[in-house]
C-alpha cells in the first residue's frame, strides 16, 4: 500500500521522441509515423503562430517534417530535446517562408515603381527639349514685332506665305522678306550653322 499516487490522475506515457528520432536516422518509416502523430499538431500550430496563412502554414509543416525524415541523423541529444530540435526546425522555417514573402513584395513593388518612373533617357529628352523650347522664345523675343508675327503664323501655326500676308494685311514679298530675315536673326541667335 505504500505505491506512489501520481498527483493530478495517471501520467501520460507519450512515445520517447528521442528514440523515435533515432529510429527515424535509420531510415525507419514506422518510427516516423509514429513522430509525425506525435509532433504534427504542435509543429503545425507553431508555424500557424508565425503565418497565420492556414494553406501555407501546412505546407511549412510538411516541409518541415520531410526535412526532419531527412536530417535526423543530424539530431544531437547533447543540445537538447527532440522536441525543441523539431520545434526550431519549424520556426525557422516559417521565417524564412515570411522573409521569403516580404522580399516577393519588396520586389514586386520597387518593379512596380520602375514601370512608372520614365527611363533616363526619356527625362534627358524631357529636359533638353525644354531648354530648347526656353532658347528658341528668347531668341524670338529678340526679333521685331513684325518679324515674331510672322515667324509664329507661318511655323507655329502652319499657314501658308500666302495666307500669313492676308492675314496681316501686307504684300506677299514683305512678309517673305520679314520670315527671311526673322529666321536668319533666329539662325545667330541659337548658334545654328548652316
Amino acid at each position: 500500500m505504500n505505491e506512489p499516487v501520481p498527483i493530478g490522475g495517471p501520467a501520460l506515457a507519450g512515445p520517447d521522441l528521442q528514440e523515435l528520432l533515432a529510429l527515424v536516422a535509420r531510415g525507419d518509416q514506422d518510427a516516423f509515423a509514429e513522430l509525425y502523430d506525435a509532433v504534427s499538431g504542435t509543429v503545425l500550430g507553431l508555424v500557424r503562430a508565425v503565418l497565420r496563412d492556414p494553406a501555407q502554414s501546412e505546407e511549412v509543416t510538411q516541409e518541415v517534417l520531410v526535412e526532419v525524415w531527412r536530417t535526423a541523423a543530424r539530431f544531437k541529444p547533447s543540445l537538447g530535446s527532440a522536441r525543441t530540435w523539431i520545434l526550431t526546425l519549424a520556426h525557422r522555417r516559417a521565417v524564412d517562408r515570411v522573409r521569403s514573402a516580404q522580399a516577393a513584395t519588396d520586389r514586386e513593388h520597387r518593379a512596380a515603381l520602375l514601370e512608372r518612373t520614365p527611363a533616363y533617357d526619356e527625362v534627358t529628352e524631357q529636359v533638353e527639349a525644354r531648354l530648347e523650347r526656353e532658347q528658341v522664345r528668347r531668341c524670338l523675343g529678340g526679333l521685331t514685332e513684325l518679324q515674331r508675327q510672322s515667324v509664329t503664323l507661318a511655323y507655329y501655326r502652319g499657314l501658308a506665305y500666302r495666307e500669313v500676308a492676308e492675314l496681316l494685311a501686307v504684300p506677299l514679298g514683305t512678309v517673305k522678306t520679314r520670315l527671311r530675315d526673322g529666321l536668319i536673326r533666329l539662325r545667330d541667335c541659337l548658334g545654328v550653322s548652316v
